[in-house]
């Protein structure tokens, strides 16, 4: 492709990215087409000689666009949104146009320094301890499997080389998201042997049954390592108390990694702080720019206290890939799995800079906002019921009828194509989720949803 070409379907993409931003409204929320309608749509076979762009655009629009589901729609209040901002889309242009690969420091040393810089503005504004360590990945599930990847290591440093330990056991909350299973299951410590823990009337982890837990497998002789607290469940966005599990975590010498991925970039607001309370005393936590901090996906932070941890659990540099070392030379290649790293970093710090704190503060604020004012008019309304505290800008909640009545409820706002909203189960009911997150909804996007849900 020529400069020029370049330039000038570069114009139309831009165009079509300002058209689609202002006017997010155009397409149904939720894609509307059937299994394998896309897959029909293409051609069997790839061309064997190049097509304009124009046409590969034109196919785009008609066959790609319809098949998607618009997170980035102002009605998307399913599960817990994010926003392709334009500053972050700018970001990502200028990270795919520069390809840069962040293998090693002299690979890209502004791609290592600006992670570095932008994660440690972001740790301060959420009032983490300016010590820790923080490092991108692409999701919370994977920067969840190194943080339990460097929990294992602490507690049997020779699993690296031996691959062998105790049966090891970590614990978490009935509420936490499955990516800790997932990464119990990645790592080889098995589901058997990840330990959900009963939580109190609102969802959140009962520091007691944890402490009675790992008694109980500390004398059958298993080898506990790990907690994993969530600060933001998925389901009803509880809150696990941190300050209660920190010192149970240090008697029993075991890593306590915190999920925040949703809920940590509330923090970025002064009156949030609190959703952290605890936090110094952990050893790791992830939290998702790419949820509530309005950056187009993926992109994960991991702080951690101990990033030599990191780095025993997973530095093997072949010799070429060996390089002179200066103690500033950070090469994030030695503290996870992943060789090659996009240039994730410049799209945050776009959108750091561009919106600055206080207006990310805003907008996270009005979302919480938004939703405790529509928990306290459903709560109001005859015949329906909040099922969950509404700490943050997720509302669980209920017809007073039957889990059959409720789901053709959803699946009717659904249908409509104005509004996505999904589901989770509580106390063994069906329970409808309003969550709302996204830069350009409005108020009167989150009432609309209740008006459709509730006619």
């Amino acid at each position: 492709m020529s400069p020029d070409e370049f330039r000038r379907m570069g114009h139309k993409v831009v165009d079509w990215l300002a058209d689609y931003q202002q006017h997010p409204t155009r397409y149904p929320v939720l894609s509307r087409v059937k299994p394998g309608e896309v897959t029909d749509a293409l051609p069997l076979h790839g061309p064997n000689q190049g097509e304009a762009m124009e046409a590969i655009l034109h196919d785009f629009e008609k066959t790609i666009v319809p098949g998607l589901t618009h997170w980035n729609s102002p009605g998307f209040m399913a599960y817990f949104a994010n926003t392709a901002s334009g500053p972050g889309i700018l970001g990502e242009m200028l990270a795919a146009g520069l390809n840069a690969n962040g293998i090693l420091w002299k690979t890209s040393p502004a791609l290592t320094e600006l992670e570095q810089v932008t994660l440690g503005w972001l740790r301060d504004w959420m009032g983490l301890p300016s010590s820790w360590f923080g490092m991108i990945h692409d999701t919370a599930s994977i920067s969840t499997l190194h943080a339990i990847a460097a929990a294992r290591v602490r507690r049997v440093p020779e699993a690296r080389l031996t691959g062998k330990w105790p049966t090891l056991r970590l614990y978490c909350s009935e509420q936490a998201h499955s990516s800790v299973e997932k990464g119990a299951m990645a790592l080889g410590i098995g589901l058997d042997n990840v330990v959900k823990i009963a939580t109190d009337d609102q969802f959140r982890m009962d520091p007691s049954a944890l402490r009675a837990a790992v008694e109980t497998d500390l004398a059958y002789g298993y080898a506990p390592f790990c907690i994993v607290a969530t600060v933001g469940t998925t389901s009803t966005t509880s809150i696990d108390p941190v300050p209660q599990i920190a010192p149970i975590a240090r008697e029993f010498n075991l890593w306590l990694h915190i999920d925040a991925a949703y809920a940590g970039s509330a923090a970025v607001s002064p009156k949030f702080h609190w959703l952290l309370n605890g936090a110094e005393h952990a050893d790791s936590l992830v939290t998702n720019p790419h949820k509530w901090l309005f950056t187009p996906v993926d992109l994960s932070i991991l702080y951690c206290r101990q990033p030599e941890l990191l780095r025993e659990a997973f530095s093997l540099v072949p010799e070429y890939l060996r390089s002179a070392q200066d103690p500033r030379a950070l090469n994030y290649m030695e503290y996870g799995v992943a060789l090659g790293r996009r240039f994730r970093a410049l799209k945050l710090w776009f959108i750091l800079r561009y919106y600055g704190r206080e207006e990310i503060s805003r907008m996270i604020e009005e979302h919480v906002r938004w939703a405790q004012e529509l928990s306290e008019v459903i709560a109001r309304e005859p015949g329906w019921e909040v099922c969950a505290p509404t700490p943050l800008s997720v509302v669980c909640f209920r017809k007073a009828v039957s889990d059959a009545e409720n789901e053709a409820i959803l699946n009717r706002v659904n249908a409509g194509g104005e509004i996505f909203l999904s589901h989770t189960v509580l106390h063994g009911k069906y329970v409808i989720r309003i969550a709302i997150g996204n830069m350009f909804t409005t108020r009167d996007h989150v009432f609309r949803a209740w008006e459709l849900v509730s006619a």
